[in-house]
């Protein structure tokens, strides 16, 4: 059996029960150590299941993605972190990347590679999903989590090389599942947009989500990943549409309300 690495996986999750085994079990015999910062109000069993798998566990509120993931990063031990999502695994190919790098360091200081989702029975390669480069592996102490919630950014001090393995990501379990998030994954933005009076017009309403379309689909190709990558470009169309229209609405209250 292969000593494990010297390297923190870190990990923020909800209720996650029936999708953390997978990620748990791909980097269970991988890692040194398994940190998961979980939500204080979980009570689905995840804890249990993550406990089982070797992590450490470690009960805290939601603080948002940023915050979160900066909480889980801080309380690594390991020279190398490696940050992975509830419904992603590491393949053996990346794995042995991961294995050579942290291994034989170079001069790099974190390392991105390509991310594959899994779709409504099919793996998407084309379209604005695909190769979905991520940042998710770095030296401790050489990056931290920034940008705006929910699109956490890895801000690094130091080169970044680049691994060709693709990470593995598990999407909604359905459509149902993705379009009753659109809305709540946009909370945060709308707050934002709305308190620092950012735009929210025609140009916003109107050209934004037709762009998102035909960049997704003609232009990158979406058009090759069958009836899923026509949905997968037009739901990004629709996303980015209601985005901006929250906003207007929101700001609309806010004046009825003066």
């Amino acid at each position: 059996m292969q000593k494990p690495l010297p390297l923190s996986v870190c990990m923020i999750s909800g209720a996650e029960a029936p999708r953390i085994v997978r990620a748990l079990q791909s980097v269970s015999s991988l890692a040194a150590e398994i940190i998961v910062v979980l939500n204080e109000q979980v009570d689905d069993g995840t804890e249990q299941i993550a406990l089982k798998h070797g992590a450490k566990v470690f009960r805290e509120p939601w603080k948002g993605f940023i915050a979160q993931k900066n909480s889980a990063a801080d309380k690594a031990t390991q020279p190398w972190l490696l940050n992975l999502d509830a419904d992603e695994m590491v393949p053996a190919a990346l794995a042995a990347e991961i294995a050579k790098v942290v291994e034989s360091p170079g001069n790099s200081a974190a390392y991105e590679f390509p991310r594959c989702t899994f779709y409504s029975g099919r793996w998407i390669r084309h379209g604005d999903w695909y190769p979905d480069r991520v940042l998710r592996l770095w030296r401790r102490g050489s990056a931290r989590w920034s940008g705006e919630d929910p699109h956490a950014r890895l801000e690094v001090t130091g080169a970044v090389g680049r691994l060709s393995s693709d990470l593995l990501h598990y999407s909604n379990e359905s459509i149902a599942h993705q379009i009753a998030k659109i809305a709540p994954y946009h909370v945060d933005f709308v707050k934002r947009r709305v308190s620092e009076g950012g735009p929210a017009g025609w140009i916003e309403l109107a050209f934004r989500p037709g762009w998102r379309f035909v960049r997704a689909y003609f232009l990158r190709r979406g058009f090759l990943d069958g009836w899923q990558g026509f949905y997968i470009a037009a739901l990004g169309s629709f996303s980015t549409l209601t985005r901006y229209a929250l906003v207007r609405e929101a700001r609309d209250a806010g004046q009825n309300r003066s």
